[in-house]
This record gives C-alpha cells, sequence and structure tokens, in this order.
C-alpha cells in the first residue's frame, strides 16, 4: 500500500511538472527580444507615418501587421537544449523531432507536448514486505540509471514513460526476490543487479529506453531474523575456535609424544630436562614447584631438587655479610 501511495505521488508530481512545461509557456529569451523589436518597430513606424501625414487607417494597419508579425515570432521561435529533443505535433499527427538548438513551428497549428530529456535519469524504486523462495519478507531499495534513446518510441509507445519504467523496475525487482533465497539476496547483489537490469532493459527496450545499471542500495530483514543470524554467527565462531583449540591441543600432544620417544633411550637427556626444569622454577625467590611423586621416582627429581637447594643456600649465604 506504501508503493502504490509514493508511486501515484510520484506520478501526480510529474504531471504537474509536465503540465507546467506546456509548449505555448516555454518561450525562450530570443522569442522575446523577437517580439519586443516588433513592438519598438511598430510604434516607431507610427510616428514616422504621423509625421508624413499618413492617414489613421494606414497607420492602424501597419501596426497591427508589425504586431502581428511579432506576435508570430514569439510562438513560433523554439530553442530546444543541447540534451533533449522536442516533439511536434502537426494538427495532431506526429511530425518528428526538433532540437537541439533553435528551430520553428507554425502557432496553432503545431504543438509540441513533449520533451525528450536525453541524459542519464535516475529512478529510485524500492520493494517492502516481499517474500523470498524461502518464505522471508524483506525490504529492499534500489537505483536504476537509464536513458532515452529513442525520443520518437518514448513519445509515441507508452504514456508515461517515467511512470513506466519507475513501475516495470519495481515489478522486476518483486520478480527477482521471488526467485531467490535470503542467503543469496544477502551475498549476491552483483547477480542481483544483472538480473534486474537484464529484465528492466527487455520490458523497456519498446519504448525508446535503455537500463545502463541497477544498483541494489539496501537490504532489510526482519529483527528477529537478524537478531537469530547474529547468534548464528557467534556460534559458529566459538565451533570454529574450539576446533582450532582441539587441533592445537592434538599438535602438543604429538609433539609430547614425540619426546617421550627421545628420552626413552637417553636416560642423560631426561636428566638434563629436570635439571632445566627445575632451574627455571626455582630462579625466582619464593617459588614453589609440585612435583608428582612418580615424576620424582623416574626422573630422580629428590636428589635433584636437594642438589638445588643445597646450591641456592649456599648462594644465599655467601653473599649474606
Amino acid at each position: 500500500m506504501a508503493e502504490m501511495l509514493a508511486a501515484r505521488r510520484s506520478a501526480r508530481r510529474e504531471g504537474r511538472e509536465r503540465r507546467l512545461t506546456v509548449p505555448s509557456m516555454r518561450i525562450p529569451g530570443v522569442a522575446w527580444a523577437a517580439w519586443t523589436v516588433a513592438l519598438v518597430a511598430s510604434v516607431v513606424t507610427v510616428g514616422v507615418q504621423d509625421t508624413w501625414g499618413v492617414s489613421d487607417g494606414w497607420m492602424a494597419a501597419s501596426a497591427i501587421g508589425i504586431n502581428a508579425v511579432g506576435l508570430y515570432l514569439l510562438f513560433a521561435i523554439k530553442v530546444s537544449d543541447q540534451w533533449e529533443k522536442a516533439v511536434v505535433l502537426r494538427l495532431g499527427r506526429y511530425r518528428g523531432l526538433r532540437g537541439p538548438g533553435l528551430f520553428w513551428m507554425v502557432p496553432i497549428v503545431d504543438r509540441v507536448p513533449l520533451w525528450i530529456d536525453h541524459r542519464v535519469m535516475v529512478t529510485p524504486f524500492s520493494a517492502e514486505k516481499t517474500l523470498t523462495r524461502d518464505t522471508v519478507p524483506v525490504d529492499v531499495d534500489a537505483v536504476l540509471f537509464w536513458m532515452v534513446w529513442d525520443a520518437e518510441k518514448a513519445a509515441l509507445e507508452v504514456e508515461d514513460y517515467r511512470a513506466a519504467i519507475a513501475w516495470a523496475a519495481q515489478t522486476a525487482l518483486r520478480e527477482v526476490i521471488g526467485q531467490m533465497d535470503l542467503a543469496d539476496i544477502l551475498v549476491g547483489r552483483a547477480r542481483m543487479d544483472r538480473d534486474l537490469q537484464k529484465i528492466i532493459d527487455e520490458r523497456t527496450t519498446p519504448w525508446g529506453v535503455t537500463v545502463q545499471s541497477v544498483e541494489i542500495r539496501d537490504i532489510v530483514i526482519p529483527q528477529e531474523l537478524e537478531d537469530a543470524m547474529s547468534r548464528q554467527a557467534q556460534a559458529e565462531r566459538e565451533r570454529q575456535a574450539r576446533v582450532i583449540l582441539g587441533e592445537s591441543e592434538k599438535q602438543i600432544a604429538g609433539s609430547f609424544a614425540d619426546a617421550s620417544r627421545a628420552y626413552a633411550d637417553n636416560p642423560t637427556a631426561l636428566h638434563l630436562r629436570a635439571m632445566n626444569m627445575l632451574f627455571e622454577g626455582l630462579k625466582e625467590k619464593g617459588a614453589l614447584v609440585i612435583v608428582p611423586s612418580s615424576a620424582v621416582d623416574t626422573m630422580n627429581l629428590g636428589g635433584l631438587s636437594g642438589m638445588v637447594a643445597l646450591a641456592r643456600g649456599g648462594l644465599t649465604d655467601g653473599d649474606t655479610p
């Protein structure tokens, strides 16, 4: 409903703009200048004729004739801008395109019902509460870039090519959304842009309009679904973290297994490693090292720890004055 109201407001606004550009009201400055020159010429002519003693009838006829020429120039001279073409109808029949630049038309007989702009135009459109293929309602905003390549078709084949393009783009957007899953819409905007451009261009080509590009501006999903997707993404990240931690533990366990096999046949290396562990643990004052009893017997840590303690005590006594 909101889309229909917005489209109607846009159509009414464009209708008002077209009414404001009625051919009879679009008078260029050169036409006003020609009419002003004719008006001044009629006044000067009447003054000169009065000094010559010309009769009032001749003076009135000359003034009316010059003013008529001025009025003809006022409504006959038209100027089209560089980026537009004027559609000329003569007694209701298509006469041709005029412009850009200065051109002439016959007042009353000819008229210009439409001025076609050949520049690239921008039309925003949207689809609200549209269901995807997996029945998820989404709101999608997009922008359409298009231009008129055949002004004759745009004027004769469709009543209002601007409104027709807006409606064609909106219906194409709904059609594309209904054919895609939500995940494809969120990650496949480039594909969606290409599909929309192809569909809209096929519909507007008979009207003399070509679509240059379509860009998706925003995709809005329901808040509840957005929260659920956020929780799912967080759970996936936690799962990956746990998997990485498990792989790390597995690699560490493998390293320990390799070390145990290396120490199994070399007790001297094992004792050296035990001495290094005790040294690292006891080099700080007040350090406490907890060693399993099995390790004490296997690696002879009891004797080693006593030797380290005696060594530390000796060092301490030596330092004390």
